[in-house]
Parts: C-alpha cells; structure tokens; sequence
C-alpha cells in the first residue's frame, strides 16, 4: 500500500508538470509538434551564420562592419517577412502561412552555400530573413490559439525552446565539419545543411490545422491588415510591444552574432574550444525558455520580463569584461547568461497573442515583435564597427542598453496572465 502511496506521489509532480500538454486536444498537441519542429530548424538555420561568420570574413576579406551587415541585413528583412506573414496568416490561415516561412528559410539558407561573392551571400540572406521573421510569429499565434489561459505561457515557451535545440544541432554539425575540412569549404557546407526544414513541411501539411478560435471566427481575422494595428485602441499596444522587442532582440542577437567571433578573437580559442564553452551557454539557454515560461504563469508576464532583462544585462557585461586571467569562470557564467538571455523570450508568444484581438492578431504579433528585431539589428553592426576600436568584448557592452529599453517599456504595457484569447 505504502509502495503504491509513494510510487502515486512521485507521480503527481511531474502530472502537473505536463497538464500544459494533457489539456490540450489532439490536433493542439500537433500544432506543438509541428511549430517547435520548425522553430528548431529555424535557429539552425539562423546560426549557422553567427558561426561562421570569422571564415567568411577571411574568404571575402570582410571588415567587422561588413560582418556585422550580414546579421543585420537578415534581421531587418526578417521584420518585413514578419510584418507580412501575420497579415497572410490572418488572411489565409496559420499553417498555410507557416509553411511558406519554412520553404522560404530553408531555400535561401541553402544557396548561400553557394555565394561566390559578398554582394550575393548578402541579397540570400536577406531573402532568408523574409522566413525566418514569419516563422515564430505565426507558430506561436496558432499554438496561442489551441492552449489554454492557464498554462499559455509554459505551452509557447515550450515552442521557444526549440530554439536551443537548433543552436545546440548547429554547434555540433559546425564542430564536426570545421574539423574536418578547411574554413572556406566548411562555412558552404555547413549553409547546404540549412535544407533540413523542408522536413518540418512535410509534417506540418500532413498533421497540423488551424485552431477553432481562429477557424470558427476567420471572417473577422480575415479583414485584419497593417492598418488595424495603429487604430487608437490598438496604438499604444503596438509602439510598446515594438520598442520591448526591440530592447530583448537587440541584446540577444548581440550576443548571438559577436560571442562566437569574441571567444574567437578575444579569448583566442580553437574551434572545439569555442563549441566547449557555447555548450555552457545553450545549455543555460534550453533551461530558461522552458523555466521562463513557468515564471510568466506564476508571476505574470510584465514580472518575468523585468527580472530577465535585469539579469541579462548584468551577466551581458560580466561575461564581457571579466580577466582572461578567470579562465573557466567564465566558461561557467555562459550558463546563467543563456539562461536569462533565452528566458526573457518565454512569454513573448503568449503575451503578443494576449494583447491582440483575432482580428488583428496574427499583424500585431508579426508586426510589433518583428520591427522590435529590425530595430534591435542595429546593435550587431554597431557592435561590429564599435569593435575596430574597442574590442569585441568591449563593444558587446553597448548590448546591456538593449535590456534597459526593454526595462522602461514595460511601463506603458497592461498585465494579461491568465487573459482568455478573443
């Protein structure tokens, strides 16, 4: 009897744990399967060029501000494929628009691999970009639309931590190949990988479908356009989710393009090196999205991003400008720098989705969280020309302002834990 007891309350946690999952319906549950696959493959895809941005840089004989346009460009165009795929998904539904981002990211990663020049590997990323900023809107919204009140935020940020899925699989496939041939072939292979997602098309057409909230009300979704969005009761909404998003992805993507280069250069590790201490940082990074998600149900998502954008800011700069004489310290302090950094993007799904009625849902969300990303591109090439003159690390600095915007914006920005989806 005793030993059914026990064996019954070790079961309770970890029941609770998964009620985000039991509670939803079968085609939820695929809309998670589908939509965490293709954010996964879309990191992939994403950091594959952070990685091997210092063997590029020495085929084309790049200086650290062109570098830093290649990331650029990629963000400011993947506002634009944002801004556009939440109209479509709006118009046209969730999972036809999703898998016209993947097809998109997956081909125009590919064909950097064969760039033969700058000015080329620089239109592919930009036309990659136009993807990659659709893909995470749209998968968010549609797993917003099948989770409960309740357990939205762990639920989404579930889909988020995909992402340190794909960064962990392009750490370790770089590691592999840079080994194995030299720099300037290994940076085309590793882009031809980029081909993967066209797995996630398969199974998205096959097993997922639209929610009900969205299905069963499309006539209104399907009126929604740019201009809704700026409407005096939406203004507000979208100014302050943009400069939030903007302060998160300017010190993400600061520390997603230049600490590669900056353990690089400024710590002078080899490639196995610099993949030991990134696993450090994925790690702390796969941990925060799912925690993150916790926190924005149990403290509220104004709350949780507060605390993220803190931490972020200070570890940023820690990170940053500790001695090369702590040695592994800071290997270690990539940890909890992963875990905030990443973290603080666990509640943005559902909170977008939560601000947004369904007649404006899928633009708002496109629009605000991908000209935060546009916007928040200027510190990579910033950083980039900042650090001719101070160094990587001393450069990366400029990333902690990021996190203070975001801070500030919060300020103008309503509450919405536990909010019923419109």
């Amino acid at each position: 009897m005793s030993t059914v007891r026990e064996s019954q309350e070790r079961q309770e946690p970890q029941e609770v744990r998964l009620a985000w999952y039991r509670e939803l319906p079968p085609q939820g549950k695929r809309a998670v399967h589908g939509a965490f696959l293709g954010w996964g493959l879309d990191s992939y895809d994403f950091w594959v060029l952070p990685l091997s941005l210092t063997a590029i840089a020495a085929t084309f004989g790049l200086s650290s501000g062109q570098s830093g346009w290649l990331a650029t460009t990629t963000l400011v165009c993947s506002a634009i494929g944002g801004a556009v795929a939440g109209v479509l998904a709006d118009k046209f539904g969730r999972v036809r628009t999703l898998m016209l981002t993947v097809i998109a990211y997956a081909v125009f990663t590919a064909l950097c691999g064969l760039a033969p020049n700058y000015e080329t590997l620089l239109v592919f990323r930009a036309l990659q970009g136009f993807g990659f900023g659709g893909e995470w809107a749209i998968g968010a919204i549609l797993v917003a639309e099948y989770a409960s009140a309740r357990h939205r935020g762990r639920t989404v940020a579930v889909i988020q931590s995909a992402w340190a899925i794909g960064w962990g699989a392009a750490v370790l496939v770089y590691t592999l190949v840079f080994n194995l041939v030299d720099e300037q072939t290994a940076w085309r292979i590793l882009f031809f990988t980029g081909a993967l997602p066209a797995l996630a098309v398969i199974y998205i057409r096959m097993k997922v479908t639209d929610a009900p909230v969205y299905t069963e009300h499309r006539q209104h979704a399907a009126r929604g356009s740019f201009a809704a969005i700026f409407r005096p009761d939406l203004l507000r909404i979208t100014v302050f989710t943009a400069i939030l998003s903007t302060g998160c992805q300017g010190g993400y993507y600061t520390i997603a393009t230049w600490l590669p280069a900056f353990l690089k250069k400024d710590r002078g590790l080899s490639v196995i090196g610099t993949g030991g201490y990134l696993f450090f940082l994925i790690a702390g990074a796969f941990l925060g999205y799912l925690t993150g998600g916790y926190l924005t149900d149990r403290l509220g998502r104004k709350n949780a991003f507060r605390i993220f954008a803190v931490a972020s800011g200070l570890l940023l700069v820690l990170y940053t400008q500790l001695p090369p004489s702590t040695g592994s310290a800071i290997m270690y302090l990539g940890f909890p720098l992963g875990f905030c950094a990443s973290a603080i993007f666990s509640g943005f799904g559902s909170y977008l989705a939560e601000l947004y009625p369904i007649r404006a849902r899928g633009a708002g969300q496109g629009f605000s969280y991908n000209l935060g990303r546009a916007v928040g591109a200027a510190f990579p090439a910033t950083i980039g020309y900042l650090a001719d003159a101070f160094g990587t690390g001393g450069a990366m600095t400029f990333g902690a302002l990021a996190y203070a915007l975001a801070f500030v914006s919060l300020f103008w920005l309503p509450e919405t834990r536990g909010a019923e989806l419109s």
